[in-house]
Formats: structure tokens, sequence, C-alpha cells
């Protein structure tokens, strides 16, 4: 499994919407990134700075925030702490 390190966070992005409210279907090309997820790891803090995110939180982030990286054949974002915006 992947270990983040000092103030970083792995996070499993929360699946895409396939359908509108309304019911319409979303192609692929229209897709948003998605902006929330939840935190699968995290590392131990800075000395200055401990986490404040816990394995589990459902979390907010920043459009572009993190770098995408694949772990069997999963998709996951390692960012720091301080690219979340909220946790839900």
């Amino acid at each position: 499994m992947i270990k983040p390190l000092a103030d970083r966070v792995l996070v499993e992005p929360k699946e895409a919407e396939t359908k509108t409210a309304s019911g319409l279907f979303i192609p692929d090309t229209a897709k948003e990134k998605p902006q929330q997820g939840t935190v699968v790891a995290a590392g131990p803090g800075k000395k200055d700075e401990p986490m404040e995110v816990k394995v589990g939180d459902v979390v907010l982030y920043g459009k572009y925030a993190g770098t995408e990286v694949s772990f069997e054949d999963k998709k996951y974002l390692i960012m720091k702490q301080s690219d979340i915006l909220a946790t839900l």
C-alpha cells in the first residue's frame, strides 16, 4: 500500500457523475473532474503542523489539486493537507 510522508494525504476520488439530476446521461468528454473523495492514508504530519484529517474522512479539494497515481488498477490522488478545502 502507498504510505504518504509528512503532511501528504492519499485520496480515492469519488466517481464522476454519469447522469444529471433530470436524468440525462453525460458523455465521457463532458464529465467534470470530481472534487470529492475519501482519505485512504495520511502521513504523520509536520512537527509544527499536525494532521487534521484521518483515514475514512470524506474531503473536498481543489479541482486541480494533487498528483494522480495508479496502484493495483485504482486511481488515487496524493496531495498536501493544505490542498484539502473541507471535510464532510
